[in-house]
Order: C-alpha cells, then sequence, then structure tokens
C-alpha cells in the first residue's frame, strides 16, 4: 500500500523482532501513519502472471481488501532494502529475483511512503511469512480493479499501472561520449570505455530521477546498453551493463537496437551528440540526449 493511514483500530502486533521503526507518525493536523522512519513496499511485476497481490487479514488496518507487501522502515534503512526486505518478510519475495524498475513517493513532510515497482526477472511463487496475509496472488493488471483495494493503494494505481507499460533502455553511443570528454582517451580507447562503464553501472545502482527521462514519479532504474565499436571492442563490461559490440559501424548497430526495442515494446533513449545518429534515432522510435545529458547525471551519481 502506498499511505498507510491510522484508523481507530489498533493493528494487531506480529510476531518480529522489535523494530524501533514500529510506530506511528503524527501530523500536525492529527493525522497518524505507520512508520517512525518511514515506509515501504514492493510492486512485483511479472509480464506472464501480472502483479503481486497482498490479501490483508481482516485484523489489520483496512483488514480484507488487496494492496502490496510492505511495512515499516528500520533507522537508516533505505525505502528500496526497507521495501525488499518487507517483501520477503511477507511475501517470500527472493531479492535475487527482482530488478527495480521504479520508485514513486508519496510525502507527508514527517512521513513517507515509497512503492518500488520491481520487474520480476526469475519467476518465484510468493510465500506468506507472517500473520498479515488471507492471501498472495498474481493478478492480471486488467483484473486489479475488480478487487477490493486498500484506499492508499486504489488512489496510487492508475501512475502505478502506466508506469508498467514505460520500459526505458538506455542505449550509450560509447565513441561520441567518451569523445566529448578531452580526458586523454585517445591514448586508450579500451580503457577509457571501461571507466565509462563503471560510472554507468553506479548508475544503475542509483537510478535516474523521473523528470530527467520525461516520466512519472520520482526515479527510475532504465536497463543500460553500451555499444562499442573499432579498438574498443575488447572492453569489459559489468553485471549491470550490457555491451553490445558493433561488427560493423556502431551507428548502424544503435539504430538496429532502437527499433528493435521499439517493436518489442521498450522505450529506447539514444545518447548520441552525433547529428547523423540523432536524426537515425528519433526515426527509429527512440528519444535522443547528447552526451552532456549523461555526463551531467554521472556527476551527480559521483558527488
Amino acid at each position: 500500500m502506498t499511505g498507510d493511514r491510522a484508523s481507530e483500530a489498533t493493528p494487531r502486533p506480529v510476531q518480529r523482532d522489535l523494530n524501533p521503526g514500529d510506530a506511528w507518525v503524527e501530523t500536525p493536523t492529527g493525522e497518524r501513519y505507520w512508520g517512525r522512519f518511514g515506509a515501504a513496499g514492493v510492486l512485483a511485476f511479472d509480464e506472464r502472471r501480472g502483479v503481486l497481490l497482498q490479501h490483508r487479514a481482516e485484523w489489520s488496518h483496512h483488514g480484507g481488501t488487496w494492496g502490496i507487501p510492505g511495512g515499516a522502515l528500520h533507522a537508516g534503512e533505505s525505502p528500496l532494502d526497507g521495501a525488499l526486505r518487507e517483501a520477503a518478510e511477507e511475501a517470500g519475495v527472493p531479492r535475487a529475483s527482482v530488478r527495480p524498475r521504479c520508485f514513486w513517493l508519496v510525502d507527508r513532510d514527517v512521513w513517507s511512503y515509497t512503492t518500488v515497482v520491481v520487474d520480476v526477472e526469475d519467476p518465484f511463487e510468493p510465500v506468506p511469512g507472517d500473520a498479515e496475509s488471507l492471501e498472495l496472488r498474481w493478478v492480471a493488471i486488467e483484473d486489479v480493479d475488480d478487487l477490493v483495494l486498500h484506499p492508499a493503494f486504489a488512489q496510487a494505481w492508475p501512475s502505478l499501472r502506466r508506469s508498467l507499460s514505460r520500459r526505458p533502455h538506455l542505449l550509450v553511443d560509447a565513441a561520441n561520449v567518451v569523445g566529448s570528454v578531452p580526458d586523454g582517451w585517445w591514448r586508450d580507447r579500451q580503457g577509457a570505455v571501461e571507466r565509462l562503464v563503471r560510472r554507468l553501472a553506479a548508475l544503475d545502482r542509483a537510478g535516474v530521477a523521473a523528470p530527467a527521462l520525461g516520466l512519472e514519479g520520482a526515479s527510475w532504474h532504465p536497463r543500460i546498453e553500451v555499444v562499442v565499436e573499432g579498438v574498443a571492442r575488447g572492453a569489459a563490461g559489468s553485471g549491470e551493463v550490457a555491451l553490445i559490440t558493433a561488427l560493423g559501424s556502431g551507428d548502424d548497430a544503435i539504430e538496429a537496437r532502437a527499433r528493435a526495442l521499439t517493436a518489442a515494446g521498450a522505450t529506447p533513449v539514444v545518447v548520441t551528440s552525433d547529428r547523423a545518429l540523432r536524426e537515425r534515432a528519433t526515426a527509429a522510435g527512440a528519444a535522443v540526449h547528447g552526451a552532456t545529458w549523461l555526463l551531467d547525471l554521472l556527476a551527480d551519481v559521483d558527488r
């Protein structure tokens, strides 16, 4: 759920380790929200089965409604870590089986709730880990509105649903981006590409602010692919960033990949300052940003 507002009934305690974050936060106007350090939850999306929803136990807040696994954050815990921990505790969601897609934030000044939308990369069956669930179920996107939803989740669902149709992919023209900074890259093009890949891996972990991608939400984790050519073909990649080795022209490889992603329903974002390639990428259905756009994002992560 996104925003757990207090009701008159007090939730029944569950058998967990005591967490100082398990407490109510009260706003100046008297509203109360669960989670002294904020709260977070996971909306897991499986392209074949839909989204994972939790049928809340009758004794719980808004019992009997459907929402997502989540709960109070621990002190110093990031929303991502807290959301994945709660999803593992309540629904048996394996952290290694999912990849963050985007984050949505509800901010009440004194309290916040973060919904982490994740893609299921290794299918799993949910398993109730405590007494908070009547049922855990994969629900087709088109069937979600047929359920009695937790009020906060119902309010957030239209935006969350739109995010499930957005799959941004960064296609990075390595030669153009590396060549835009006069740091001696010409002496070691392979090494320069590898430095870029390491910085892109850090960007993958940090995420990209939604406005930078023209998307809704707080931040996104686009999949990142780097196209290399020429003497840089031997560059080493990383687990987070995919390297595409162009057998011929790098521009041809980027255009072909952009067309393939567009046809698959993804949203390619080509990063290059080359005018001719920008025109080809646009014609292939991609959004286009220049090298400076990406370098500014990387600089923010470096700080």
